[in-house]
């Protein structure tokens, strides 16, 4: 029974995408299925999974572009939600490494009226490249972890049902790691293709129509973990500055269930 499809946005970074599934392939539990939601039409991404997808202990879904038009990560997580085959789904982005447990911690705290959100810890370059170049999961040690040039390493303690939790408050939605029924996304109309750069419309506008439509939120903070790998920031202030006015514009309207989504009005 697939309980949890782990919605993966992906666009280009196919060494990186590696790493992921090979994360993936030793989780703790079962149950999940991946959804490869590339931004893109890679044919090298199209060659690696007709080749070595056989060899995951999970089925995988790969929803792609006809064409690269831009940024279009909205469109792609519309069609990942219409592709996926469980009840809950967990978004993560293709720059992010999942910890062994990151399943289990998503399948034991999922909740009806409830968006789950989890943070991130952000790798260093040095770390990053010795992950990349040995292609290992064995750098992401708790103590490597502590020991590197990496940041916000509180995240990376793994705590798991242990009443001695990280105290978060309800700090804002990251699209690189929170889960959700897909029932909720459904009723929201999903992710509003309006947004058409990188920040925010996939994750601050989602969050502001799921609390309008009365869904609260939780953490999975050391619980369901994952470690960004470094890289130069791939989007501009510009952009961000464009998004959040667009944002601005369509609280003020207040219409939580977006018209360009899942379905188009």
């Amino acid at each position: 029974m697939i309980k949890l499809s782990i919605v993966v946005s992906y666009y280009k970074a196919l060494e990186n995408l590696k790493l992921i599934l090979k994360a993936l392939n030793v989780q703790s539990v079962s149950g999940f299925e991946v959804i490869i939601s590339e931004d893109d039409n890679n044919p090298e991404t199209i060659d690696f999974l007709d080749k070595e997808s056989k060899d995951y202990s999970f089925p995988i879904l790969h929803v792609h572009q006809e064409v690269d038009n831009g940024f279009r990560k909205n469109m792609m997580l519309n069609k990942s939600i219409k592709a996926s085959n469980a009840e809950t789904l967990a978004f993560i982005d293709g720059d992010c490494i999942p910890h062994k447990h990151f399943v289990k911690g998503y399948i034991n705290n999922t909740e009806e009226g409830v968006m789950l959100k989890g943070r991130r810890v952000m790798l260093g370059a040095t770390i990053t490249n010795k992950i990349v170049e040995d292609r290992s999961l064995e750098h992401l040690k708790t103590i490597k972890i502590l020991l590197s040039d990496s940041s916000r390493k509180k995240e990376a303690l793994y705590l798991g049902n242990n009443s001695l939790m990280l105290t978060m408050k309800d700090k804002g939605l990251l699209g690189c790691n929170w889960g959700i029924k897909k029932k909720h996304l459904i009723d929201i109309n999903g992710f509003d293709e309006d947004y058409v750069r990188a920040a925010v419309g996939e994750d601050t506008d989602v969050e502001w129509r799921l609390k309008r439509l009365g869904i609260g939120s939780k953490s999975v903070k050391n619980k369901a973990i994952v470690y960004h790998l470094h890289h130069e920031r791939s989007y501009s202030i510009e952009g961000v500055e464009i998004n959040r006015a667009l944002l601005k514009e369509k609280i003020a309207l207040g219409n939580f269930k977006c018209i360009n989504g899942l379905e188009k009005s």
